[in-house]
C-alpha cells in the first residue's frame, strides 16, 4: 500500500483554449473539472499502473462535498478528514500548443483539531503501508514542520517516504532525512537560495540537497528529464523529444510512477527512469491527464539512463 497525504486539496478548474495571446481575445474549446492536489494525482497515477494506493485529504464546506464526489469516483479508495474551510479552487489554462497557466490558490487555514486528524489518520494507516507520499503545498498555519513529524513517524514504522513539496515544510522536511526529495527546478532553486542554469548546477544541487539529509534526491526538470543523487551515485534520466501538449501534473506523475516501480523492487535509477518515463507520458496528453501503464511503458523503452559520477 502507498499513502499519499494531500493537505492542500482542490478542486482544479481545466480549460483549453484555441491560443494564450497578450492583447487579443482567445476562445475556451473545452472545460472540466477534476478533484486535485498533488497527492490526489499520485493516487491516480498509482491506482492506473495497478498499484494498491489510499489517498489521504482534508474535506468540508460545499466545494468539499463537489471535492468528496469527484475523488471518491476515481476507483482507488480515500479517506477524507473533515474540515471548517472551504476546498481551494485552482485554475489551468491550456492552449493547443501546449502553452500552460496554472494559478493556484494557497488554501484557506486548516484548524488544529483536522490537524491531529489527519496526523491520527496517517499514523492508523502506516503499519499497512510501504511508502508514504507528503505531497504539495501546506495551507496558511499549518506549522511548517508538519511534513517533518510525519516523516519521523513513518520512520519508526518502517515505512519509506517521499517528499514533494516547497517552501519552509520542504526545508525542515529534508532535515528529517526522508527516503527521497523530490523537487522541480524552482523549488530546488528556492531551497538552496540560488539560480540553477547548467547541467553541472544540476548535479550540485541534487548533490547538495541529499547532503542536508535526505536519503537519495530528484531533480525533476520538465522536458529535459531529472537528475538523482543516491548512495549509489549520480544519474541523469534523459526522456525522448515529444510534443508536448499539457505539462502541468507531470511532475505528479513522476513522482507516483517512482514510488510505484519502488515498491515492485526497481532500483533507484530504473525507478526514476519510470518516474520519467510517466512524466513524458503525461505531458503528450490534453488537459489535466496522466498517462496509463501502456502509455508509458511506449516512452520508458525511449528513455535513456546516464551515469554522472
Amino acid at each position: 500500500m502507498i499513502l499519499t497525504l494531500t493537505i492542500n486539496p482542490a478542486i482544479d478548474q481545466n480549460v483549453t483554449a484555441d491560443r494564450l495571446v497578450f492583447e487579443d481575445r482567445a476562445y475556451i474549446a473545452a472545460t472540466s473539472e477534476s478533484a486535485g492536489g498533488r497527492g490526489i494525482n499520485a493516487s491516480c497515477v498509482i491506482h492506473s499502473f495497478g498499484g494498491k494506493t489510499l489517498a489521504i485529504a482534508p474535506s468540508g464546506g460545499e466545494s468539499g462535498k463537489k471535492f468528496r464526489k469527484m475523488v471518491c469516483g476515481c476507483g482507488f479508495p480515500v479517506e477524507l478528514v473533515p474540515m471548517a474551510n472551504e476546498i481551494r479552487t485552482n485554475l489551468t489554462i491550456t492552449d493547443r500548443q501546449g502553452l500552460t497557466i496554472k494559478l493556484n490558490h494557497p488554501g484557506l487555514p486548516l484548524a488544529k483539531d483536522s490537524l491531529g486528524a489527519l496526523e491520527n489518520v496517517v499514523r492508523k494507516r502506516l503499519p499497512g503501508a510501504t511508502w508514504l507520499m507528503l505531497c504539495g503545498s501546506v495551507p496558511p498555519g499549518v506549522p511548517a514542520d508538519f511534513y517533518s513529524r510525519l516523516i519521523r513517524m513513518a520512520h519508526e514504522h518502517g515505512v519509506k517516504t517521499l517528499l514533494d513539496t516547497d517552501g519552509e515544510a520542504l526545508i525542515q522536511g529534508v532535515e528529517a532525512a526522508p527516503t527521497v526529495v523530490a523537487p522541480n527546478q524552482q523549488e530546488a532553486e528556492r531551497l538552496l537560495s540560488t539560480a540553477l542554469l547548467t547541467h553541472a548546477h544540476f548535479l550540485d544541487a541534487a548533490k547538495r540537497i541529499r547532503r542536508m539529509g535526505a536519503e537519495s534526491v530528484i531533480v525533476s526538470l520538465g522536458s529535459r528529464g531529472a537528475v538523482g543523487a543516491s548512495a549509489s551515485g549520480m544519474i541523469e534520466v534523459i526522456p525522448p523529444r515529444i510534443e508536448a501538449v499539457c505539462p502541468i501534473g507531470s511532475g505528479d506523475a513522476l513522482a507516483a510512477a517512482f514510488a510505484w516501480a519502488r515498491d515492485r523492487g526497481s532500483e533507484f535509477a530504473d525507478a526514476l527512469r519510470w518516474g520519467v518515463a510517466a512524466g513524458t507520458a503525461s505531458a503528450m496528453l490534453p488537459g489535466l491527464r496522466f498517462a496509463d501503464l501502456p502509455q508509458t511503458e511506449q516512452v520508458y523503452e525511449r528513455v535513456e539512463l546516464r551515469n554522472v559520477g
